[in-house]
């Protein structure tokens, strides 16, 4: 089942095409990667699903049925570009969202001290906005977009300005939104993160879907039968006629070998008591080496 369908999407401005004819689902309940390079149409289609702007062509789908203004209650949207108003209190602000997403006054007291308390932030509640440092607002961004508990929550670069403990701890609370029943599109460039809690993605380029599936399918849809072998111990590789090396290197008495094989991958061939093997797997590329490989970052 899918939260969200994006049906032969279309975006055109004046002679620029954003999106072209792009088209996949968002599994209910999982963290879903958003990728692409600057320009390649992400941001028109986070603006769609909010309902800012419509799509030319094409449809989305919200739990089956057509995306309306009723839908948006339901979704949670941290933008790039934050969107907190400098002089008010934490407090104030947190109320005022609360409100304008439809929460009765008793409920947003509980939910805002709550996750005040998460973030350990219950002292900043008098204080304004423009007191607090960039990941203190960030972490005050991130109560407005979820506290409402929507079921399908946008975040765009939310990672930003946070230092390694900080992201560790957004990262967590991502997890937690999804293990609780929320689906989550998470757009970065960080791709260290998607790795680290992405169940899907889609990559954009240029306007059009080059890649979509599981973070695993993805990477190994670009696997080239590639092997690295790590030893200790005297061999000489290149009397293997079965195999191609591609890379040789030594380190710390280790030698490490890239190597493709002329048929299917036999370890057996490194069957030799004069070294000992310490790794042996199937080189599979990083979603880093995925999105470098299918993408053109010139246009940028």
């Amino acid at each position: 089942m899918s939260i969200i369908q994006i049906q032969e999407v279309s975006k055109f401005y004046a002679d620029h095409t954003a999106l072209d004819k792009v088209s996949f689902d968002v599994p209910k309940g999982c963290i879903f990667g958003l990728l692409g390079p600057n320009g390649a149409g992400k941001t028109s289609l986070i603006r769609i699903i909010n309902q800012i702007t419509a799509p030319d062509e094409g449809q989305i789908l919200f739990q089956g049925k057509p995306l309306t203004k009723d839908h948006i209650k339901q979704i949670g949207y941290l933008p790039e570009e934050r969107g907190l108003y400098k002089k008010m209190t934490v407090y104030d602000q947190l109320m005022y969202f609360a409100r304008l997403r439809g929460m009765e006054i008793p409920a947003a007291k509980k939910t805002i001290h709550a996750w005040l308390e998460k973030f350990e932030a219950t002292t900043w509640k008098k204080k304004k906005i423009e007191e607090l440092s960039k990941g203190m607002q960030q972490k005050i961004q991130f109560i407005v977009t979820v506290m409402h508990n929507p079921d399908f929550i946008i975040l765009d670069e939310p990672f930003t300005g946070f230092d390694p403990k900080n992201t560790q701890l957004i990262k967590d609370e991502i997890e937690n939104l999804r293990n609780q029943g929320a689906s989550i599109m998470l757009s970065t460039h960080r791709m260290e993160n998607v790795e680290a809690i992405c169940d899907n993605v889609v990559l954009l380029n240029k306007a059009n879907v080059v890649a979509k599936g599981t973070v695993m399918d993805v990477r190994n849809s670009l696997k080239d039968n590639t092997y690295s072998l790590t030893y200790k111990g005297e061999i000489n590789p290149t009397g293997f006629k079965d195999i191609v090396i591609k890379t040789q290197e030594q380190k710390d008495g280790n030698t490490t070998l890239h190597f493709t094989y002329n048929d299917k991958p036999n370890i057996q061939l490194f069957n030799n008591p004069s070294i000992e093997i310490s790794e042996y797997r199937e080189v599979i590329p990083s979603m880093q080496e995925v999105f470098l490989t299918l993408t053109d970052n010139s246009h940028e």
